[in-house]
């Protein structure tokens, strides 16, 4: 490709002309091991810190007992589906800004910026005022009974109302990726966790005079964190100048956006739909199998989080240099990611074949529930590997701006082929042909989307 020393950027909106020389450096120079490695490390932490503050959720209901860890298990599919909104407008913003950044387009970014957090709070309120509203209903079709079912609405009740801020936070944290800060997002969602884990048993059992608040009590501590978190993200855009308070050219900006983020919006939708279709299934076991697998999945996605570190940080660093030009980055970023992945989905098998017994019977120790957990432990981790490849060809699409492919991966994943093996598995295995269909899943469609990518990157750059 010839280098004629003019770039046009080109999004849903009208073409910007810029002169190469005006781009800011971000992620377009420097080794990129260091790079990824920076921006993977600071977000690991932060996902690690996440999850295991949800781990720690897990421990204290665990005290309450059986029936509300199988509250939020049936809570979970409905956390996950609110996660995909927030992840989509992420994903539509950091790829039009980094993008935009790669270029040298400034104003541009700090346009984008401020119009994808109004568009998160527009979005954010709608969605915690429909959950509210839909939680009893949406927990019955679940197969929720009883006192589980109530625990479970106790819990939902309580999350809407921190699901603007919820948005906020995710979207913050992506923002400040795509311009180029590799350090602060992680520092804040590790001191969001850290607040969660505090207060968790301070709410729930009434410590300090506090009234007991129960189950909705972990919810009351998640909502807190998350409201600090986005005090925290506004005050370092503020303080990095990369808001403008305009809302000149706002249509435009949410078009770009959702250009690449209302796809990425339906990919994480299809994942939800599958955990409900599987937590049915799986409710048709008893409450104690579906309280397993929320325990097995928490400790699981603790490992799983370092892989989704690794494909959310390719994601603006490929925007950028995709946007620069600098195309040999890209394919380098992607072969070091993805050699990541395969290694530590191995090291995540043996570690979890080793210590995942012991690490529930901390939280539980009903015997069905552990012989879930082992399960699980002995089957999944192995194939996590080829999950994470399937992420980081999804993040490669979305941050070249071409958000179908990423789409149509996750939806033949999961209407293709993960819940017709889940369904016949379940049928002929019960609960553990569920484990083994779920494995296979991921390696199949690890393999196709590496395939699909590496051409289509081949093909673009040709």
């Amino acid at each position: 490709m010839q280098d004629t020393g003019r770039e046009e950027i080109i999004s849903t909106g009208n073409p910007v002309t810029l002169v190469r020389g005006s781009r800011a450096k971000g992620f377009t120079e420097g080794p990129v091991a260091r790079h990824l490695i920076k921006l993977g490390s600071f977000m690991a932490m932060g996902t690690l810190t996440m999850n295991v503050a949800q781990l720690a959720e897990a421990v204290y209901l665990g005290i309450l007992g059986t029936e509300a860890l199988a509250a939020m298990g049936f809570a979970f599919p409905i956390t996950i589906t609110l996660f995909a909104f927030a992840g989509g407008i992420g994903t539509g913003a950091s790829s039009v800004i980094a993008r935009a950044m790669g270029a040298g387009d400034r104003n541009r970014v700090t346009k984008l910026v401020t119009h994808a957090q109004i568009l998160a709070l527009v979005i954010g309120c709608f969605l915690g005022i429909l959950g509210a509203l839909s939680a009893n209903l949406i927990v019955e079709l679940l197969g929720a009974k009883d006192v589980v079912k109530q625990m479970t609405i106790d819990y939902l009740t309580v999350y809407m109302v921190g699901v603007p801020f919820f948005l906020l936070s995710i979207v913050g944290s992506t923002l400040l990726r795509a311009t180029g800060s590799a350090a602060s997002p992680g520092i804040i969602m590790t001191t969001g966790s850290i607040v969660q884990i505090v207060l968790g048993p301070v709410l729930i059992f009434g410590w300090a005079g506090i009234p007991e608040l129960g189950i909705a009590g972990a919810a009351w501590a998640y909502v807190i964190s998350r409201l600090m978190s986005v005090g925290l993200y506004g005050v370092l855009l503020l303080k990095t100048k990369m808001m403008n308070f305009s809302l000149s050219g706002i249509l435009a900006s949410w078009i770009s956006i959702l250009h690449v983020g209302a796809p990425a919006i339906m990919s994480g939708l299809v994942m939800p739909v599958s955990m409900l279709i599987i937590t049915r299934l799986l409710a048709g076991h008893g409450h104690e199998v579906v309280a397993g697998y929320n325990i097995a999945t928490r400790v699981e996605t603790i490992a799983h989080m370092i892989l989704w570190s690794a494909s959310s940080s390719v994601e603006p660093f490929i925007g950028q240099n995709w946007g620069a030009g600098k195309f040999d980055r890209v394919k380098e970023a992607l072969r070091l990611t993805n050699r990541f992945s395969l290694a530590w989905g191995v090291f995540t098998f043996v570690f979890m074949l080793l210590t995942g017994k012991f690490i529930v019977s901390l939280i539980n120790a009903d015997e069905v529930v552990v012989a879930v957990t082992q399960s699980f432990f002995l089957i999944i981790p192995l194939s996590i590997g080829f999950m994470g490849i399937m992420q980081i060809a999804s993040s490669s699409f979305n941050a070249r701006g071409l958000p179908m492919p990423a789409l149509i991966i996750s939806v033949v994943r999961t209407f293709v082929v993960y819940v017709p093996l889940a369904v016949i598995a379940d049928r002929y295995w019960g609960y553990v042909g569920i484990f083994v269909a779920t494995a296979l899943t991921n390696v199949v469609v690890g393999v196709i989307a590496w395939y699909w990518n590496q051409q289509s990157v081949q093909k673009a750059i040709a």
